[in-house]
């Protein structure tokens, strides 16, 4: 099959490129996939798997040229990444494609304004199916739009496979617990760097590495100002010298060998509403143990035993949390088991598979009919 895929796409920095460049890598087998690159800069290089870049809405006419040319498009959807007032140019786009249509949600906003309900109601119209990567994002859009539930499906989110079969900390040397990913205000690492001070009492005390780079757009409008001030908050709270910032862009195989020296991950996110998260994900496959505030997404998939909730913003909460993955080891390799059991589904290749099996589900009729009328 020929698959267009609209979303912004590496060297972009954030998590849809990430998430595009990776599941067109997973569905390359047995497909053609191909890349229109939203918003792109001078910064893109070229890439095989891009065919177009979609800069503005000038870009319309040539766009659905070159999207109706496949046998389907895959439209990764959020609300920022698409021009006009919440993103609405993307209606445009959806009314000048002639093909089957799957839209993936990144976010399902529980209480839209007015324009957001409405862009996301036209998104849904012009939708053969839509895609979200949890049962809450599905339950959600189905309770606050027009949409028939048989059109939504459920794929998790994927995961490069970040399995590890020797842990280096365990039972052994300074614990480490570990967050990732682009670093914003709203990530609450504030929280964990007190939660870090009340452990001042374990020995050796633990270490709290932080890995990756400022998100480029709050790098752009704020600088380093959050990354300054966690760095004051440690210096005060006396445990600078436990906090280690990790400023790069982990490869998986890097990202994995420093989870296989961490003894807990920890998500102390300050969202409430966060109903899809990646990093989530990745700390699942990599075997936690996983520690999250009680976000939709971590509730959804961490009750059953695979990682411990906590509350938001409570220091106190996170510290005994760590302390119990640190400390006790049944526990600890409880949590791991529940992890690695849910991974395999996971993965890219699974998560891959999926939507292949959705898209054929979409693109066969049609398929069929033109070889029947081929051959008549």
């Amino acid at each position: 099959m020929k698959i267009a895929m609209l979303s912004t796409f590496p060297p972009t920095q954030c998590g849809i490129a990430t998430f595009s460049q990776s599941l067109a890598s997973a569905m390359s087998q047995g497909n053609d996939v191909n890349i229109i690159r939203l918003n792109p800069d001078e910064f893109s290089k070229f890439n095989s798997s891009v065919v177009h870049e979609h800069a503005s809405i000038g870009d319309l006419i040539l766009t659905g040229h070159v999207m109706n040319a496949h046998d389907v498009a895959i439209i990764q959807h959020e609300f920022g990444i698409y021009g006009g007032r919440d993103g609405e140019d993307l209606l445009q786009i959806l009314g000048a494609l002639r093909i089957p249509v799957v839209t993936v949600l990144h976010t399902v906003i529980n209480a839209p304004t007015l324009n957001q309900r409405r862009v996301m109601q036209g998104i849904i119209n012009s939708s053969n199916l839509l895609v979200t990567m949890t049962e809450i994002a599905r339950r959600n859009l189905i309770r606050n739009y027009d949409v028939k539930p048989e059109r939504v499906r459920v794929i998790p989110h994927g995961s490069p496979d970040l399995r590890t079969p020797l842990r280096l900390n365990a039972g052994h040397g300074n614990p480490r617990f570990l967050t990732w990913g682009l670093i914003s205000e709203g990530k609450g690492i504030e929280w964990g760097i007190e939660a870090l001070a009340l452990l001042k009492d374990l020995d050796p005390m633990p270490e709290y590495v932080v890995a990756g780079r400022t998100h480029p757009k709050v790098l752009e409008r704020d600088g380093e100002a959050y990354r300054n001030s966690l760095i004051r908050r440690a210096a005060n709270l006396g445990v600078l010298e436990q906090l280690t910032f990790v400023d790069s862009y982990l490869t998986p195989e890097q990202l994995a060998a420093l989870v296989s020296t961490s003894n807990a991950i920890l998500l102390p996110y300050d969202s409430r509403e966060q109903v899809t998260s990646g990093v989530l994900v990745e700390a699942l496959v990599a075997g936690g143990p996983v520690i999250a505030t009680r976000f939709p997404h971590a509730v959804e998939v961490l009750t059953g035993g695979a990682g411990l909730l906590v509350n938001h913003e409570d220091p106190e909460d996170i510290a005994a949390a760590l302390r119990i993955a640190m400390t006790n080891q049944r526990v600890s390799e409880s949590l791991k088991t529940g992890a690695s059991e849910m991974c395999q589904s996971y993965l890219w290749d699974s998560v891959g598979d999926a939507y292949s099996e959705i898209i054929e589900e979409l693109v066969k009729p049609k398929i069929l009919l033109q070889t029947v009328l081929a051959s008549a």
